[in-house]
């Protein structure tokens, strides 16, 4: 008897320490690893001393699913860290186009190899080139110690960044094979932060239909808040929202959509959604929701 008071003293410390984690964590309450807590807790409180051997086996069986659930869980956490850990940082005004994930043709008959070509060899490369000048004048500005620039650059800064991680994240949410709606995690937000997938298409495609001028449609997932939002953003960087993290972006500034739409946004919009890769909207979701600040 003993012996086995004391693996059920070892049960409850341990079943404290990863309530503590889960917590410190901000493991969502939902998660089924809290589930899995409070299943061993309802077991545990009713242990009495007459405790059957049956009762044993049922403790130690769930504590071993549960140290194999948190095992995965600590394995994926450490392969999400290593995306970072180990990636090397871009030096200071050498940022480069990156290529296209597809060949040019690859989005026809819904975006045309000629746009294609012209937003992304001509208008993504002007923002990365726009991005290094930015970037290698306010490290002279640094080292000379005048700042009397410092107004001009910054807004280059903010302007050229902005469109080069944003067209970044454009060229890879589109797919040839892309198309229909998202699964597994993704769609279950989507469909608690605006009720259905429907409604949330319907008021990403108004948004991006009436940006002001030229500018973004994006879909973003707020830390703070814990769900996710559809913004605006005019030209790349105005009427944001900062401490969020794009997941979808459309970008509807006239050089994405005007050799072959005209003045059709709608129609621009309306066929966009065939080649949205929902994987990779999946996979930064999962990364993104990852992250979650004291709510506010």
């Amino acid at each position: 008897m003993s012996s086995m008071n004391a693996y059920l003293k070892e049960v409850f410390k341990w079943n404290k320490e990863m309530r503590d984690f889960l917590e410190s964590e901000n493991i969502d309450e939902n998660n089924e690893l809290w589930g899995k807590l409070d299943r061993i807790t309802n077991v545990m409180d009713g242990i009495t001393d007459q405790m059957s051997t049956d009762q044993l086996e049922e403790i130690s069986e769930q504590v071993e699913e549960l140290h194999e659930e948190m095992e995965a869980y600590f394995n994926d956490r450490l392969q999400l860290g290593n995306i970072y850990v180990n990636e090397t940082s871009v030096p200071i005004g050498q940022h480069v186009l990156p290529p296209l994930p597809y060949g040019y043709n690859a989005l026809e008959p819904y975006i045309s190899e000629e746009i294609m070509r012209l937003h992304h060899d001509k208008h993504h490369q002007s923002y990365v080139d726009g991005l290094n000048k930015a970037e290698k004048e306010l490290e002279k500005a640094r080292r000379n110690s005048d700042f009397s620039l410092v107004k001009h650059w910054s807004r280059e800064l903010a302007f050229h960044g902005s469109g080069h991680y944003l067209h970044t994240i454009f060229w890879n949410n589109m797919s040839p094979e892309g198309g229909g709606k998202p699964s597994g995690p993704l769609l279950k937000q989507i469909e608690k932060s605006f009720g259905s997938f429907e409604k949330f298409k319907n008021q990403f495609t108004a948004a991006a239909k009436e940006v002001e001028g030229v500018g973004w449609a994006i879909l973003v997932w707020s830390p703070r808040a814990r769900h996710l939002e559809i913004l605006q953003s005019e030209r790349h960087q105005l009427q944001t929202q900062w401490d969020t993290i794009p997941l979808l972006v459309l970008d509807v500034w006239e050089h994405a959509y005007y050799l072959q739409y005209k003045n059709n946004r709608g129609d621009y919009v309306a066929n966009w959604w065939n080649i949205v890769n929902w994987q990779d909207v999946e996979q930064r979701f999962q990364h993104a929701s990852q992250l979650k600040w004291k709510p506010a």
